[in-house]
């Protein structure tokens, strides 16, 4: 197998989860990383156990010159593109800085959609690929004092149904996942009695982690969801539902 599959911030608790079960897919992986190059290297290694070929890709998606970095680095097309570079903020919207709101919007939405209009064409001459974003429950439900984060994945969620419909034609699958309470390093602007009372909120009575996240993105991957297409999968044990 000669697929490669790209996975922005692969570096993360989650993207690197879904970098090892790419590669024990058998498919080779791209792993991207900003500044967490330790991490990288490391997923890198992990991810090469399989057998499959790795290269680290290094770009800042905050920047406009993130995606133009990013795709001079890639030698070979991907068939498949995971969109999970992300991050979050804790506090109100009016105490946010411009500057910050914007490096926001085009880490999570504007960059996701410039690599998608690059990486598609090749695509949809070979009537082949998938295209998955990994979203969050605040872009389904919003979130006080998450504000930005949530109105750019709600953004991204919308654009997972939009595409869908442009790409079916050319059997392209378009799907995103959309993580709860995930035991991630954005959990840490959270006490640990906060956390003790977002986990009672949920009916599952715990967070989740990274590697059920990384499952549900491998099977919208596979063949058995070769007719789910368009659908936002929210992994969140019971909450917010």
């Amino acid at each position: 197998m000669n697929e490669w599959v790209l996975i922005t911030g692969a570096s993360g608790e989650i993207g690197a989860a879904v970098a090892k079960k790419t590669a024990a897919s058998g498919k080779n992986v791209y792993v991207h990383y900003f500044n967490n190059i330790e991490n990288a290297r490391v997923v890198k290694k992990e991810c090469e156990l399989f057998g499959v070929k790795v290269k680290i890709v290094q770009a800042d998606l905050s920047e406009a010159s993130g995606v133009p970095t990013l795709l001079a680095q890639l030698d070979t097309p991907p068939s498949t593109i995971i969109h999970n570079s992300g991050k979050s903020y804790v506090g109100l919207l009016t105490d946010m800085d411009n500057d910050f709101i914007a490096k926001m919007v085009q880490l999570q939405l504007t960059s996701p959609m410039q690599l998608t209009k690059a990486l598609v064409p090749p695509m949809v001459q070979q009537k082949q690929g998938d295209i998955l974003v990994i979203s969050s429950i605040w872009g389904l439900t919003g979130a006080s004092c998450e504000v930005v984060y949530s109105a750019v994945k709600g953004g991204l969620n919308t654009f997972v149904k939009a595409l869908a419909k442009e790409l079916a034609p050319s059997n392209i699958r378009v799907n995103g996942v959309a993580p709860g309470a995930i035991e991630t390093k954005m959990l840490q602007f959270f006490k640990d009695e906060d956390k003790r009372l977002m986990q009672e909120d949920i009916p599952l009575g715990r967070l989740g982690k990274p590697e059920e996240v990384a499952d549900v993105v491998q099977f919208l991957l596979s063949e058995n969801a070769s007719y789910i297409h368009g659908q936002i999968i929210s992994v969140n044990g019971g909450w917010f539902c």
